[in-house]
């Protein structure tokens, strides 16, 4: 087997100021690799809003925040963020999160952590966006939006915006452990 030779980017602080560097660096490794899905993670739609003016409609899915991931009934996507998603004919994907669906209530009600956060946590030793790619490759192969024979690209932030970029081969959560990430494309050096 050869050896490839691929430049990672290390932004030297975390947040939404590394959100134009990472859609293009990612928008690039989709065209070299020729990636078929790219998933974005948005909160109040706007980072969702700009990667659908820069991706293909057809590559692209935006992942946000379950509905009341903040409190009872409140969606955080912005319906005038999730309208230009929309007319860009670029899908959402809205669930559970795979990393706090039911083990976060029972924590929450019994004060112990589950499996799912504790590997969040684990996750979060890399970045928060490592955490959140992985977990939204596996809900977008539940979802059935992507293949888990195929590579995708995923973009994720640490608490606004989009800060790291990886490209995985997902893997439905009942298979979590075949998930792969294959390279990070770039990621904060600092954490949280």
């Amino acid at each position: 087997m050869g050896e490839r030779t691929v430049q990672a980017v290390y932004f030297a602080e975390p947040g939404p100021a590394n959100t134009e560097r990472t859609l293009a660096l990612a928008y690039e490794r989709m065209r070299e690799l020729d990636i078929r899905r790219v998933l974005v993670a948005t909160t109040s739609g706007a980072t969702g809003a700009r990667a659908a003016q820069i991706f293909p409609a057809d590559r692209l899915v935006v992942v946000s925040h379950s509905a009341g991931f903040t409190e009872p009934n409140v969606q955080e996507l912005l319906p005038e963020h999730r309208a230009a998603i929309e007319r860009a004919g670029v899908p959402i994907l809205t669930c559970t999160h795979a990393f706090g669906g039911v083990g976060r209530a029972v924590r929450r009600k019994l004060a112990t952590y589950q499996v799912d956060e504790i590997m969040a946590y684990t996750l979060r030793i890399f970045g928060q966006g490592v955490k959140v790619g992985v977990e939204m490759a596996v809900m977008a192969a539940d979802a059935g939006l992507v293949r888990c024979d195929q590579e995708i690209i995923t973009v994720a932030g640490t608490k606004s915006g989009a800060d790291t970029a990886l490209v995985i081969r997902p893997a439905h959560a009942q298979d979590l452990f075949d998930l792969q990430v294959l390279e990070i494309i770039c990621k904060p050096r600092l954490g949280i």
